[in-house]
Formats: structure tokens, sequence, C-alpha cells
């Protein structure tokens, strides 16, 4: 029998499910609502990556760098860190630090989602 971790997938808390949701579909990104459960969620699928929105309390998201003074609120991986960013520049979505390598060794550009999140999309060298 195989074991240890096989996937990670995100949960974002958003003040407008609808909005952060029509932000991801525009990225590429599948969306199934579940907003008639007990705990209303909408799941975002798009290749191996899967991203859980639940309704948050809170009328505005602090992100990580916010409020510990650094840090992505998610890391994606990726094989073609270059055409993604593109993809998303095309889109006109902000892109707060272009391709480079980091002093990590990892090859990785950040992204900012519409409820002000910095997402890295990069991978190992």
């Amino acid at each position: 029998m195989k074991q240890g971790l096989s996937h990670c997938l995100q949960i974002f808390p958003v003040p407008d499910l609808e909005r952060t949701t029509h932000f991801y579909e525009r990225i590429g990104f599948g969306a199934v609502n579940y907003l008639e459960a007990a705990e209303p969620h909408v799941c975002l699928y798009r290749d191996s990556v899967e991203i859980i929105l639940t309704k948050s309390n809170l009328e505005k998201i602090t992100p990580n760098r916010v409020s510990h003074g650094y840090g992505y609120d998610a890391y994606f991986v990726a094989y073609d860190q270059k055409g993604l960013e593109e993809e998303l520049k095309q889109l006109g979505i902000k892109i707060v630090r272009s391709l480079t390598t980091t002093d990590y060794n990892n090859r990785e550009f950040v992204f900012e989602d519409v409820d002000g999140r910095w997402i890295a999309v990069g991978n190992k060298l």
C-alpha cells in the first residue's frame, strides 16, 4: 500500500463568492457551486489545482504579506510558468513579480487575485 501525501488544495475564505468565482473562471478555472449546502462554498478546478471558496464574515480579506509582513497566500506548482504568466498578462491580471529565479532556486512569478491575495506560480529548477 502506497503511503504519504498526494495532493493539496487551497481554501480561500472570501467576502463575495460570486466576485471571486468570476475572477478564477476568467483565468481558466471551472466552478462547481455548492451554495445551498449547510456550509456554502464553490469548488474551482484547473488542471490538478483545486481551490475551495468559502463565505467569510469579513468584508475584506487581509493577505499574508499584510498580516505577517511577507509571504504568499498560495503557491501553484507549474511546468510552463512563462506561458502561464503570458496568459494572465493577456487577460489583464496584475502580475506583482515577473518570472525570475528565486534565492531558493525556484523559477516563479506572482499574480494578485481579486481579493488582494498574492499567488505564486513556480517550480524547482
